[in-house]
């Protein structure tokens, strides 16, 4: 039964938690006709009769219900759960859909399970379409960025879509662009995730040495925050955690930032960001040190009773350059925040190239630059450094960021000492300086590692002084005789 005027509409959704809701309001307000579906239906009739109230949007009590009133060739967005729910979701639409049909997956799912649908829907002449979505609740209403992929045979039915509900840049352009084949969108937004741990944790590491090691009052961090979102650091999150800390606690009157629990959680996609640089053997461990700091801060209980303890430095009186020290803490944030995006911007090139994606990695830096949570006013110089070089091996070398990191190195290292000193953990930060000084070491200590290998399992090593390529094995024991391992990944 249909619970609103019985006319077909152009798109569907299902799925209408916080973001379905928002994308479907978005989707009307932007002159589409939408069906929407919920395994709840009571949430169907609740919405229709409130939020979506004398819309353009239909609800529907059953997915075949869905499936009649959209018209064909159908575009059915789903919004829901990563994992076996979209599965048995899609098995159940193929039931009602034909030839032609879209599938827009826009949840946080694995890109490897966007490759495989992809390729298994194509076989039914489905077409399928991973889309990742980024802006949270306000973004999902007022334009989020979107990054899609999938069957580019999708594309053009669903350009005008997509594009005409996705966020704007300052010159107009929609914060949404196709991004390959199969599970490319996924990929990147899945990286975007990765980014957004490292700078959600850039951000909270350099409140925690204001707060912890200066001795700062919170009113005092809001404002350091705000006065840092005028400058290179201008971001959503700066913003945000400057609005954050503005805010009292209605119940005690302390800043309510005081009174919330220390524990993060976490819903994967930083996780997935992390394991997956592992495998492809990106260098990314600034991203799996955020994973790995909420990780840490779930252990509440422990870390209380380990404070009990475990001695830390003696506490220092309030810091006389405090004004110095936070001046230099914008330095070591915004040089660590260019190495985060330069791990997640590796990550990208290294899976472009193994999945024949082509990625266009200027443009994933463009439809980053509005709607999304990690919108940031630095992603200009993302745009214009893959502009400029396509080939851009890695972002720190790009002229801009190399005079940018040169300039902040003092202050970073300022910083990090003083955190040192004072007993704060800043595991992001520091573990971005330890990538920008090995990145930029001509000689690294893994000829030692190299010899090691060889020493005890005979997996040999190159020499400097012949072919690359060249494989050599010495017999350091003199018991060990000639034969060498052979190389292969395990």
């Amino acid at each position: 039964m249909t619970m609103q005027n019985d006319t077909h509409a152009d798109v569907g959704l299902i799925g209408l938690a916080v973001m379905g809701e928002n994308l479907v309001l978005n989707m009307a307000r932007n002159g589409h006709r939408v069906a929407v579906y919920n395994r709840s239906v009571e949430k169907v009739k609740r919405f229709v009769e409130t939020r979506a109230k004398d819309k353009t949007i239909i609800g529907a009590d059953s997915l075949a219900d869905l499936c009649r009133l959209v018209q064909r060739p159908r575009r059915i967005v789903l919004m829901i759960r990563a994992g076996a729910a979209v599965d048995n979701v899609v098995e159940q639409l193929c039931e009602y859909l034909d030839a032609g049909d879209i599938i827009i997956d826009g949840g946080n799912s694995n890109y490897l399970d966007t490759n495989r649908r992809t390729a298994a829907l194509q076989e039914r002449d489905i077409l399928f379409v991973g889309a990742g979505i980024s802006g949270g609740e306000e973004g999902a209403l007022n334009g989020p960025s979107i990054m899609p992929g999938g069957n580019v045979a999708a594309w053009p039915a669903i350009t005008d879509l997509l594009q005409g509900i996705a966020a704007k840049t300052d010159d107009g352009a929609p914060c949404c662009a196709w991004l390959g084949n199969a599970g490319a969108g996924h990929f990147v937004k899945m990286v975007h995730n990765g980014i957004e741990y490292c700078d959600m944790q850039l951000i909270a590491e350099a409140y925690h040495l204001m707060s912890a090691g200066l001795n700062m009052s919170v009113s005092e961090m809001s404002a350091v925050f705000a006065r840092w979102n005028s400058g290179p650091l201008n971001s959503f999150l700066i913003e945000i955690t400057a609005a954050i800390l503005a805010v009292a606690d209605d119940d005690t009157g302390q800043p309510l930032v005081d009174v919330i629990m220390d524990k993060a959680g976490q819903k994967g996609t930083g996780r997935w960001t992390a394991i997956t640089a592992i495998e492809q053997g990106v260098p990314a461990a600034q991203i799996a040190e955020a994973v790995f700091a909420r990780c840490i801060s779930s252990l509440k209980t422990e870390r209380v009773a380990a404070a009990g303890i475990l001695a830390g430095p003696a506490p220092k009186a309030a810091d006389a350059n405090a004004n110095d020290v936070v001046t230099a803490l914008a330095d070591a944030v915004y040089a660590s925040k260019i190495c985060a995006y330069a791990q997640g911007f590796h990550m990208l090139s290294a899976a472009s190239s193994e999945f024949g994606w082509h990625l266009d990695l200027g443009s994933v830096a463009s439809i980053w630059r509005n709607g999304c949570i990690i919108r940031a006013a630095f992603l200009d110089h993302i745009r214009d450094a893959y502009s400029v070089n396509p080939e851009l091996p890695n972002l720190l070398v790009a002229p801009h960021f190399a005079d940018v990191l040169s300039s902040a190195q003092a202050g970073w290292r300022r910083v990090l000492t003083t955190a040192i000193e004072r007993g704060i953990p800043a595991p992001s930060m520091s573990s971005a300086l330890s990538y920008y000084d090995a990145y930029r070491s001509e000689r690294l200590p893994a000829n030692l590692l190299q010899a090691q290998r060889d020493y005890f399992g005979a997996h040999t090593y190159e020499r400097i002084d012949r072919p690359a390529g060249e494989f050599h094995h010495t017999n350091w024991t003199g018991t060990g005789g000639t034969t060498a391992s052979t190389s292969y990944n395990a």
